[in-house]
């Protein structure tokens, strides 16, 4: 310190001296340390994804394969994030105002309402705030907070979207030896998050007539209520899809003279309808430079998600007025067998950064392209359709998976959104998968077949040579004659293989 530092300043007699040195290593030394330990110490608990180690742990050990949607709630807010929520005294009484709004939604036993109730407080009291603070936001209740609560309210639903993507990838992570993940609890996922940026309750996705979706998605709809909904059902339109699929003018008309819509109020359903999306999916399922999928084979996935709007928009910020941030609209690919529960491939897709995905397409078809030996022209020609599909609205969907034991097998493509509600697509795929040959061949037939030929030129070429028997001794003759009577019961043929059965996994 001599060194580093002026004469005047290790003068500590002095007292301006001495007071300067301990403020120049308090502020200068002291306090960049303490402040770099607080900071590793809490950017520790924390993923890429600004989500806790402790709640994926949470998350991934509370997931169940056979998990309702409508218990996802109760796995959601188990972040640890949510149990950092302050609980004042003072929130007491504004929470049971709440809970006595939104108690309909909870999932408690009416027959047992008093001891319900009580097991419902009993919970960790920031587990009973963060629950009550979305269900306010499901049933549309945020103007009955008191100013206490609502900042605490904004809080969890800037947390939501975080929370429920890994929510999503705890569901879909491998748990079995294939590497399989769950259909049930990540369709389950995405509704919740659909209900939480659309503010809906959970009940209204209740199978009402014959939409599977109930009024939930008529609700995100502007000026729509049950009430509206019921008029409309009377008019034989009981499902969003009819009501997408009808003519402006027949919208129109039945908005304006069943539900009492103004001709404004009208305007503002075209608008937000206008901005919803349609889905159309190609996938095929397939191994590269063969003709069938044989089990233990490495599946390819490629499928392309096209997107397309009224407007005519490809990226865009969904229609949600009652969720108080910005939030891009994201959409699941999920090849999964239904009758398992089983999800074989899933990936994330988004349509907002179109560069991003010219590069990504691009870069896989090159590659895939390379691997079955095209030549450079025919490479070009497919990254430049590729290109073109992307920037028509498109996007590229390219993975792997282990091909499962021989069957066949009726797969489901689900593409579910995070953000609308009734613009998910599902799309029904065949796979056939063939009994692995023992040789590892495709086509045991023709394996076989293959086998027996090089059996029978063996046999032609041992013929020809009994014709300079007599060049041997003795022994070398009966050698010979020992090797042909091996021949003549199917114990050696060509390669070391035997002719019989050879393509037969039992063998």
């Amino acid at each position: 310190m001599g060194i580093a530092l002026p004469q005047f300043l290790l003068d500590i007699d002095g007292a301006s001296g001495g007071i300067l040195l301990l403020w120049i290593v308090g502020v200068c030394i002291l306090l960049p340390l303490v402040i770099a330990v607080i900071y590793l110490s809490r950017s520790s608990k924390y993923t890429g994804n600004y989500v806790m180690h402790h709640t994926l742990y949470t998350y991934y050990h509370l997931m169940k394969p056979s998990l309702a949607p409508s218990k996802v709630m109760e796995v959601f807010i188990k972040a640890a994030e949510y149990g950092e929520i302050p609980v004042r005294r003072t929130d007491t009484e504004p929470l049971q105002k709440l809970f006595l709004l939104v108690r309909s939604e909870l999932n408690l036993d009416l027959k047992n309402i008093k001891q319900e109730q009580a097991k419902f407080w009993k919970q960790h009291p920031a587990m009973v705030k963060t629950e009550l603070l979305i269900q306010a936001q499901l049933t549309r209740e945020s103007a009955a907070l008191s100013p206490g609560l609502l900042g605490d309210f904004k809080h969890v639903l800037e947390l939501a979207p975080r929370l429920l993507e890994e929510l999503m990838k705890m569901a879909l992570v491998p748990r079995n030896a294939q590497g399989h993940g769950w259909l049930r609890p990540a369709v389950g996922v995405a509704e919740l998050s659909q209900c939480i940026i659309q503010a809906v309750p959970l009940s209204a996705r209740k199978t009402i007539g014959g939409s599977t979706e109930g009024i939930a998605p008529f609700l995100q709809l502007p000026h729509f209520n049950e009430a509206v909904v019921k008029k409309i059902a009377r008019k034989k339109v009981r499902t969003f899809q009819e009501l997408r699929d009808m003519t402006l003018d027949e919208r129109a008309e039945l908005l304006t003279l069943v539900a009492g819509f103004s001709s404004t109020e009208v305007q503002d359903v075209e608008r937000v309808l206008e901005m919803m999306p349609s889905l159309t999916v190609e996938v095929t399922c397939e191994t590269g430079g063969e003709e069938g999928i044989q089990e233990g084979d490495l599946v390819t996935v490629h499928a392309w998600v096209t997107l397309e709007r009224t407007n005519g928009l490809v990226g865009a910020l969904p229609h949600a007025p009652y969720y108080p941030f910005q939030k891009e609209e994201n959409f699941w690919f999920l090849l999964a067998e239904p009758t398992s529960n089983n999800v074989w491939f899933s990936q994330k897709v988004n349509f907002m950064d179109e560069a991003a995905a010219i590069t990504a397409a691009s870069k896989a078809i090159e590659e895939t392209m390379e691997g079955s030996g095209a030549d450079v022209k025919e490479t070009s020609r497919a990254v430049r359709e590729a290109v073109e599909k992307v920037r028509a609205g498109s996007r590229l969907v390219l993975g792997k998976f282990l091909a499962p034991p021989e069957g066949n097998y009726s797969l489901v493509c689900h593409c579910v959104c995070d953000s609308w509600i009734g613009c998910d697509k599902k799309v029904n795929l065949k796979v056939k998968v063939l009994k692995r040959t023992r040789a590892g061949t495709r086509g045991g037939a023709a394996a076989e077949e293959a086998v027996m030929d090089d059996g029978i030129e063996e046999e032609e070429e041992i013929e020809e040579e009994e014709d300079y028997e007599s060049e041997y001794s003795e022994d070398e003759a009966d050698k010979l004659d020992t090797k042909k009577k091996s021949v003549a019961n199917g114990k050696v043929t060509a390669k070391g293989s035997s002719s019989e059965g050879s393509g037969s996994d039992e063998e």
